[in-house]
């Protein structure tokens, strides 16, 4: 199957982006995840403001300026998938939230592909089955995608976003590729233009996870 399409995953939620006051109604989004929605960059520094889940913030309200949209931030530094399927509940569902993004891949790769993929389900069962809206996000680039880094680290990251892509056919969500972004940039440019930290994007980093989530918020 699949993934869900770009142009109609999220129509009645846009639809409801473009209504105005006094009819309109808040939309909230959950981004779920670790270090990198939780805005980490070269650790300890946290810097909300540059991290995707701001600007992506910000290019909604740019592009529905009569909405009402909350971003609501549930990532943990450090913590992997089991982690966060385990507080799911109570930490996210608990926004009732329109659309959830949810990104672990990075953390993912001590546990392993199996314990994740149950992880990962957990999450978006549990999401549709409060209706809400789900793109899942492969991971950025780290240093164990520099060339000069050992080959079976190279190799573990891609499985891991493979994974994603596939829970995202299986569910017909959406997706948002960071990694093939990541791919696409550094085959013209070099790897660290787009890292903070060995395993934190920096500005650049993040713009590009913004536009891969901006493609499922089409203006018309």
């Amino acid at each position: 199957m699949p993934v869900a399409d770009e142009r109609t995953y999220l129509a009645p939620i846009l639809d409801d982006m473009r209504v105005h006051w006094p009819e309109n109604r808040t939309v909230n989004l959950a981004c779920h995840g670790h270090s990198v929605p939780a805005g980490y960059f070269a650790t300890p520094m946290v810097d909300t403001f540059e991290a995707y889940p701001h600007l992506l913030h910000r290019a909604l309200k740019h592009r529905f300026p009569f909405a009402v949209v909350n971003v609501i931030v549930t990532a943990i530094g450090g913590e992997n998938s089991e982690s966060g399927a385990d507080r799911f509940e109570h930490y996210v569902l608990c926004h009732r939230p329109d659309v959830i993004t949810i990104d672990y891949g990075l953390n993912d790769r001590v546990m392993g592909l199996e314990r994740a993929e149950a992880a990962w389900r957990r999450m978006i069962d549990a999401a549709l089955a409060r209706d809400a809206a789900v793109i899942l996000l492969t991971p950025t680039h780290d240093a164990s995608q520099m060339p000069q880094a050992p080959a079976e680290e190279r190799e573990l990251l891609p499985r891991h976003a493979d994974l994603i892509r596939r829970l995202a056919e299986d569910y017909e969500v959406g997706l948002a590729d960071s990694f093939r972004a990541f791919a696409g940039y550094t085959e013209r440019q070099g790897l660290t233009d787009l890292l903070s930290w060995s395993n934190h994007p920096n500005r650049r980093g993040h713009e590009l996870v913004a536009r891969e989530l901006l493609r499922w918020f089409p203006a018309a």
